[in-house]
């Protein structure tokens, strides 16, 4: 039984962490760099709607990638299952701290939706979200790595 949970915790973490890295990465290079093709305040409009609909996939991918290699890791598989989950976990306190300012401001009701100022918070915001993906493609890439070698 105990090892059967230890797998598919692993699975679930590997699952989670890759879900949320390709989503990631699929905004950083295809609907960020066209959403930016846009007038500025098309493209705020666009990543408002965008930003709302990402956080319900993203935020518990996140959690439950976190969650599942840390038990994987409390159930007695290597510690390498703590760091890919600490990764994936980093997300979230990353988010709160460094990316929500962005995204607060920009969601702001007295904006300019066309200021050069917009424009660079929308530039700023992808940089940010590129943290987020790098920390869940490394966390991919450690999953998969520990799953297969032998």
């Amino acid at each position: 039984m105990r090892f059967q949970l230890l797998l598919a915790a692993k699975f679930i973490c590997t699952f989670c962490a890759a879900l949320f890295a390709g989503a990631a990465l699929y905004i950083n290079v295809a609907e960020h760099p066209a959403r930016m093709s846009f007038e500025t305040s098309v493209a705020v409009k666009q990543w408002a709607l965008s930003y709302k609909r990402a956080t319900w996939l993203q935020a518990p991918l996140a959690l439950l990638g976190f969650a599942a290699g840390l038990t994987a890791w409390l159930l007695g598989a290597s510690i390498v299952w703590l760091a890919a989950a600490l990764l994936m976990g980093a997300v979230v306190p990353f988010t709160f701290i460094a990316v929500m300012r962005t995204n607060n401001k920009l969601l702001a009701p007295d904006r300019d939706l066309a200021s050069p100022e917009t424009r660079a918070l929308l530039e700023k915001w992808g940089k940010l979200h590129a943290v987020r993906t790098s920390l869940s493609l490394v966390a991919t890439v450690l999953c998969i790595w520990l799953l297969v070698r032998v």
